[in-house]
């Protein structure tokens, strides 16, 4: 077996982009006409009229664009309304019930539309007068018919009349989008229309506490509460879920056996956070749990109450020991376990806010487990309140959250439950011993598009269940619950051992599970996400003699973060390896943009470097290309980008296909191949500066040949310092470190 290699000392390289590409486009699938035109007109004067009449206690006004397609960011309106701003007045994103197109809501005001209605009627006057009443996408792209008009006639000019028809043409309808009604205590999240929450509620008659606002845009509020928004302001709502969430059920078969375990002190092993139901401290490893209950004295308690979260521990302290074939080489690891629900129902919100405040309070810990999950179903057009919580945290923060990917409570619900849409977050399904689906997990994908779960793990099934213990001795039991927390002991051995950053080690992880499969299918990646994770730690971080796997990670600063500095071994001038690469980092997220939730879009380009100085990429990849719009070698339509390559997506994984017949890739003038990371963002340029991402590349030799120590030597001469991953030298590091030091 090879140890993963870990490539350092040669750093990333930043380049802004060359050109801000060639101008207006418009959509090649719709002839633009005044017809068009003038019912687009009508509909922002019909809109103008309705907030004129409409009693608010806010001065903007909301208008829905309802999209043709999937659009791009440099196919939304950017001449209508606030012209090259308007993506900045977006308040929320979804998709229709096809998921074939966008729905995009902005706040404006009431001149915005006035200016659009204005520009609309001169464009339609230059259509009428010099295009006949319509334009095709080849008249639009023809510059000598373009140049020909005479636009000051019109008092527009050519570069915002041909902006003005791009707009058109990738919109069906101008409307006002309402929410759909909630019959229950619900979490409201509001459009963010720079309004103070509180105030702006009470303008519409509800009296909402302090407490139960969240961030300004998302509260807390009861049925008749609910009835007054609905009745006065509905058009204000921008997403909403109920507030009572079900602990989603478990199997727990209720034969217990007395606990006559024993267990050693804790000596300097890893801290995993738990967030969980209460932890009953009567077990035998409770010297390894340092317990905090966090929800109020008053809320009566039972016996029930301790079983979940005593469990979850159970396993991430001693899993091996309770399950021999679950043995995962990775040790023991303490727990800092925060009880912040009693019972199987509890308060979301309250949830919510908990989490934020331990997180913050407890800084020391990289690796946190939840196995808290609803019964609700998922909203395929917005991430639920606590999933985008866990994404902010993490964003905000070096850690990473593990959690359970839900149980079916009945047949009838079939997608996962908060917070498992976390898109940051490692989200973890479960199989039976034979590596199946079980009978309990329930399916993704989140948003109708991110891969979650993103793994799947032994969770216990009639096969064989997962033994745990609870206040009352060992028992079997089976659920996500109980597979989220061994992955979680793979994570924290990762980062808090290994010394790998989150990002590395989620990549690791997911690059485990996914290995050398062909794409699954989306029915497979809704059930599993990117495959099962192996159960032995040396399967993550050791690979077969014929593969050659290292790490890379850095910052992205700029459009292009590149390096070109990797010496793959050569065999009679030609490369004989397949490559596979998967990247992971953890975005900022807005939960206000619906579908379009992931603000930064990094994407992976790995391979030969051409003789012209490009990458010649193992999957093809034309996105991003540092050329003219106008170029259609590198023009990719945005619902292909998502499915294809996944853009949007925070895990990255391009791979060859290995095939029976082996034909050894040909070399170039320069001998390296080249890695870039394009960075593009949604709202703010400033939101992928810094941006950590983590690269696992992994080389397979045609021929079954062992080069490791051809490419080891090869990245020494090329400046690379390269750190094998040895465990055991890593353990012994990670003892010496930690250990307590007596002066005399």
């Amino acid at each position: 077996m090879n140890n993963v290699l870990e490539l350092k000392g040669k750093r990333f390289i930043q380049a802004s982009k060359s050109n801000n590409g060639g101008g207006a486009a418009m959509n090649s699938k719709i002839v633009v006409t005044n017809e068009i035109v003038t019912r687009l007109i009508e509909q922002l004067n019909q809109l103008i009229i309705f907030w004129k009449n409409e009693s608010r206690p806010f001065e903007g006004i909301l208008v829905s664009v309802y999209y043709n397609k999937i659009v791009a960011k440099s196919n939304r309106i950017a001449g209508l309304f606030k012209g090259a701003e308007s993506n900045k007045a977006i308040v929320g994103a979804k998709f229709d019930e096809n998921k074939s197109r966008h729905i995009i809501t902005y706040y404006l005001q009431y001149s915005d539309l006035e200016h659009s209605i204005s520009l609309l009627q001169k464009a339609k006057a230059v259509l009428d007068s010099s295009f006949t009443g319509k334009i095709t996408k080849n008249t639009f792209d023809d510059r000598g018919i373009m140049d020909g008009v005479d636009y000051q006639n019109f008092d527009i000019s050519k570069s915002l009349f041909k902006q003005v028809i791009a707009d058109v043409s990738y919109i069906d309808d101008f409307d006002i989008e309402r929410a759909t009604k909630n019959d229950k205590e619900s979490i409201i999240t509001i459009y963010d229309i720079g309004v103070d929450a509180k105030a702006l509620f009470k303008g519409i008659g509800i009296d909402v506490l302090s407490a139960r606002i969240l961030d300004n845009r998302t509260v807390y509020l009861d049925i008749n509460q609910i009835n007054l928004l609905y009745e006065k302001a509905p058009y204000l709502v921008a997403m909403a879920t109920e507030n009572l969430s079900d602990l989603s059920p478990e199997d727990f078969m209720d034969s217990y056996e007395e606990s006559l375990m024993t267990i050693p002190s804790p000596v300097n092993e890893p801290t995993i956070g738990v967030i969980d139901t209460l932890f009953d401290d009567r077990v035998y490893f409770s010297e390894w749990v340092e317990y905090h209950k966090m929800i109020d004295d008053s809320i009566p308690i039972n016996q029930n109450d301790y079983r979940h979260g005593t469990s979850v521990s159970s396993i991430i302290v001693d899993g091996p020991k309770l399950n021999p074939w679950l043995d995962d080489g990775c040790g023991r690891f303490r727990v800092r376990h925060f009880g912040v629900a009693a019972g199987s129902k509890f308060s979301s919100f309250t949830i919510i806010k908990s989490i934020k405040k331990i997180v913050e309070a407890n800084k020391d810990i990289k690796v946190w487990n939840i196995s808290l999950g609803s019964n609700q179903e998922i909203n395929d057009n917005f991430i639920s309140a606590e999933a985008a919580i866990l994404d902010k945290i993490q964003y905000e923060n070096d850690v990473i959250f593990v959690v359970a990917g839900t149980n079916k409570p009945n047949d009838e619900v079939v997608k996962i439950g908060s917070p498992a849409d976390s898109i940051n977050s490692i989200v973890v399904n479960s199989v039976t011993k034979s590596g199946l689906s079980t009978k309990y997990a329930r399916k993704g994908l989140a948003l109708s598009f991110f891969a979650k779960p993103d793994v799947s793990y032994y969770g216990g099934s009639e096969e064989q269940y997962i033994q745990v213990c609870e206040p009352l001795g060992a028992v079997n039991v089976a659920g996500t619950s109980f597979a989220a927390p061994w992955i979680a002991r793979k994570l924290s051995y990762l980062i808090d051992v290994l010394g790998l950053n989150r990002e590395l080690a989620k990549a690791l992880i997911i690059d485990s599970a996914r290995g050398w499969k062909e794409a699954p299918s989306p029915e497979e990646v809704a059930l599993y996400g990117h495959g099962v994770v192996p159960i032995r730690i040396e399967d993550i971080v050791q690979t077969k003699d014929d593969e050659i796997k290292f790490l890379v990670t850095d910052v992205s600063e700029k459009w292009n973060t590149y390096n070109y500095h990797f010496p793959v071994p050569l065999k009679n001038d030609s490369y004989p390896f397949y490559a596979r690469a998967t990247m992971c980092y953890f975005p900022v997220c807005d939960r206000a943009q619906g579908v379009d939730y992931t603000n930064t879009e990094l994407n992976l380009h790995f391979g030969r470097i051409k003789d012209d100085g490009s990458l010649n990429e193992i999957n093809s990849d034309k996105q991003n290309q540092d050329m003219d719009l106008g170029d259609q070698r590198g023009f990719i339509l945005e619902g292909d980008a998502r499915e294809k390559f996944r853009k949007w997506d925070n895990v990255k994984y391009i791979a060859q296909t290995i095939k029976d017949r082996k034909v050894p890739k040909k070399s170039y003038t320069n001998k390296n191949w080249g890695m870039e990371i394009k960075t593009n963002n949604r709202l703010e340029p400033e939101d992928g500066v810094g941006l950590r991402f983590g690269v696992v590349v992994t080389l397979k030799e045609m021929y079954g040949v062992n080069r490791i120590d051809e490419f080891i030597r090869n990245c020494n001469l090329n400046g690379w310092l390269v750190n094998r991953i040895d465990i055991k030298n890593r353990i012994s590091i990670h003892e010496k470190i930690n250990e307590e030091i007596e002066f005399e």
